[in-house]
C-alpha cells in the first residue's frame, strides 16, 4: 500500500487534541480522502500496541466506541478517553460537547 494515506491519516490524528475526538470518516475527510473511513480504522487496527498516536480519540460516526462493550479494546479506549475528561455514557461520546473541528 502507498504509504501517503497511512501518513495523512497519523497526521490528522496527531492533530485531534487531548479532550476531543471525531470519526473516522472525518479522520479520512480531514486527511482528504474521500470515503476513507474504512481505511482509516484499517490502519488504526494496525497501529503497534505502544503507539504514542491519541487511536482512542477516533469513534464511530455516532459517537459510540467501536469496539464491542466488555471487550479488553473497549475498555481500553473507554479509559484513555476518561483520562481526559471526555464523558462515555452507554459507550458513547456525546459529539457535540467533545467534537473535534480543525
Amino acid at each position: 500500500m502507498d504509504n501517503e494515506p497511512k501518513e495523512k491519516i497519523y497526521s490528522t490524528l496527531m492533530a485531534i487534541p487531548r479532550g476531543r475526538v471525531t470519526s473516522y470518516g472525518k479522520v479520512a475527510e480531514y486527511a482528504q480522502l474521500p470515503h476513507g473511513a474504512r481505511l482509516v480504522g484499517r490502519i488504526l487496527s494496525q497501529l503497534p500496541k505502544d503507539t504514542t498516536l491519541p487511536w482512542h480519540r477516533v469513534l464511530k460516526a455516532n459517537g459510540q466506541i467501536a469496539f464491542p462493550p466488555g471487550s479488553a479494546a473497549y475498555t481500553r479506549q473507554k479509559k484513555l478517553l476518561e483520562l481526559e475528561d471526555i464523558i462515555i455514557r452507554n459507550g458513547r461520546v456525546k459529539l457535540s460537547a467533545f467534537r473535534w473541528q480543525p
